[in-house]
């Protein structure tokens, strides 16, 4: 009865968005006070309570996590996800964005090739850079220009938008959920690696699979030459994944898989594909130059990020070192801290003003976009910090752990197969990986001990706790979410102006993602055991 009771702000948040569709922000709100509510006047008499906890306290209990939420949500990933965005909008602004487009539009007469290159390598690194909606968006609007039919390239764009988005926006669903599950809510790198690396290994599958279906869906009668391409294409995406994942952490998997992967295709292209002589010769070549400058904005960003990084161990020892703010959180008992220097956001900012200054922008047109973007992101900045709000009020009351307790008596052993399940479901609903490891990344975690897996865990050389394993799972199967989310799909008929459309292409991907949750459902299943 108590894990019943203490999962009504989840159930509450799913019934607002989808029953009543009551707007994300409004319903993240909405929650956030009822859960304030049953913990202040509710939880002590449930007995959940964590015992250093005052039954009295509880009010004091809930303002000071509310707190916590904040600053977790606003430093860093609100910055990140603000200069994610901005770094976009620049594009847009200085219209080089088209240069990119039209770069694309000439690169093959294969048209699988072209397509996988648009929404799996493109794709990927738009959500590794940026995310939230621009690996959607953009893709599946070059494919129409391109002369695809607006069905196939919302499909298609969803369905290259799902491996990435754990390591989107620099990481930031991955370094949140290993945040979530760490005591203190700072992770160690160590932690941080281990997390990264275990999702890598429960998508390795989908790796070749994802490309494979994109392919067939392009040309269903080339089943062999699809199966070479995305071997070849998977195989290394997910090496240079796994690599960055286990020895640099989480920022820069999707961004260097990414561009592993673009590097894959045109090496395949230039040996394999033949041009079609018939073919019309693109409309102008442009200069290394030009290329430079349409391009320069992803460039300066990664290698600010690179820099930064744990490729260059003096840099990152000296900025993780350097105006670091600390902040004790009285009556949890938390301490929040922050690197001014250090994080992601800082150098998505540096790479986008370099890049837009290369671009012909001026300091105040930089500014303007800056502000337009700023507003633009309210209500989001109301989700996120709702969410996780949510999160740590639930937490710190006890209702994570009650819930927990619940599940396991359901499920027993069998619960690592439907833990990607409960991520996706996460993303389904708030429509964001990130948000889907706030609210269920320190439940997973708390099954994983309810279900004694405290020892360590060894899979493919990847070495980490068995509680980490399960944890990662969550953002496995939101990751598979992501391809049904109610957002994902507005930007989808947005993109490919297919209004009033959303049913039919909800399903068309419905069927691809519940088979991508099954398999990293069998994943987590077999290689916990």
């Amino acid at each position: 009865m108590n894990s019943i009771i203490s999962i009504i702000p989840i159930v509450l948040l799913f019934v607002l968005m989808l029953g009543f569709k009551v707007t994300s922000w409004k319903s993240a709100l909405i929650t956030l006070l009822a859960t304030v509510l049953m913990t202040i006047f509710w939880v002590p008499s449930l007995g959940i309570l964590p015992e250093r906890f005052a039954a009295d306290s509880t009010a004091a209990l809930a303002g000071c996590s509310v707190i916590e939420g904040t600053l977790k949500a606003i430093f860093p990933i609100l910055i990140i996800i603000l200069m994610a965005i901005y770094s976009y909008n620049i594009l847009v602004e200085s219209k080089e964005i088209e240069v990119i487009k039209a770069q694309f539009m000439s690169f093959t007469d294969d048209k699988g090739v072209l397509v996988l290159m648009m929404v799996w390598g493109f794709g990927g690194l738009l959500e590794g850079m940026a995310g939230f909606g621009t690996a959607v968006a953009i893709p599946a609007a070059i494919l129409i220009g391109l002369g695809f039919k607006p069905m196939f390239s919302a499909l298609v764009a969803l369905l290259g938008n799902t491996v990435a988005t754990g390591f989107g926006a620099v990481g930031v669903p991955v370094t949140t959920l290993a945040n979530e599950i760490t005591p203190g809510g700072v992770a160690s790198p160590e932690t941080l690696c281990e997390v990264s690396s275990f999702s890598v290994i429960q998508l390795s599958p989908l790796f070749v699979i994802i490309p494979f279906v994109i392919l067939t869906l392009t040309d269903r009668k080339a089943v062999m030459k699809n199966l070479g391409i995305a071997l070849w294409v998977g195989l290394v995406s997910v090496g240079v994944q796994y690599c960055c994942a286990r020895w640099l952490g989480a920022e820069t998997p999707a961004i260097l898989g990414s561009v592993a992967a673009i590097l894959a295709i045109i090496i395949y292209a230039k040996v394999f594909v033949k041009s079609d002589k018939g073919r019309k010769a693109p409309s102008r070549k442009y200069t290394m130059g030009e290329t430079f400058r349409a391009w320069s904005v992803y460039i300066f960003i990664l290698v600010f990020i690179l820099v930064s990084g744990a490729l260059c161990p003096p840099v990152n020892s000296f900025l993780k070192s350097h105006l670091v703010s600390s902040f004790e959180i009285p009556v949890i008992g938390s301490t929040f801290k922050f690197g001014w220097l250090s994080n992601a956001g800082l150098m998505l900012f540096l790479g986008s003003v370099a890049g837009g200054l290369c671009q012909g922008l001026g300091w105040r047109k930089l500014l303007t976009v800056l502000a337009r973007t700023t507003v633009n992101l309210r209500y989001t900045a109301i989700t996120i910090i709702s969410l996780i709000s949510i999160a740590s009020v639930m937490n710190y009351s006890g209702m994570i752990a009650s819930i927990a307790t619940g599940l396991v008596a359901v499920s027993g052993s069998f619960y690592p197969f439907f833990a990607p399940l409960i991520g996706a479901i996460g993303t389904f609903v708030t429509g964001s990986d990130t948000s889907s490891n706030i609210l269920f990344g320190k439940l997973q975690a708390n099954v994983a001990h309810q279900l004694g897996m405290t020892g360590q865990h060894s899979f493919f050389g990847a070495y980490g706790s068995e509680s980490n394993w399960l944890a990662a799972a969550n953002t496995t199967g939101a990751t598979g979410g992501k391809m049904i989310s109610p957002q994902s799909i507005a930007i989808a008929t947005a993109s490919c102006d297919m209004k009033g459309k959303d049913d039919a292409i909800l399903r068309k991907a419905l069927p691809y993602a519940l088979g991508y949750i099954i398999i990293g459902g069998l994943i987590v299943y077999f290689g916990g055991l």
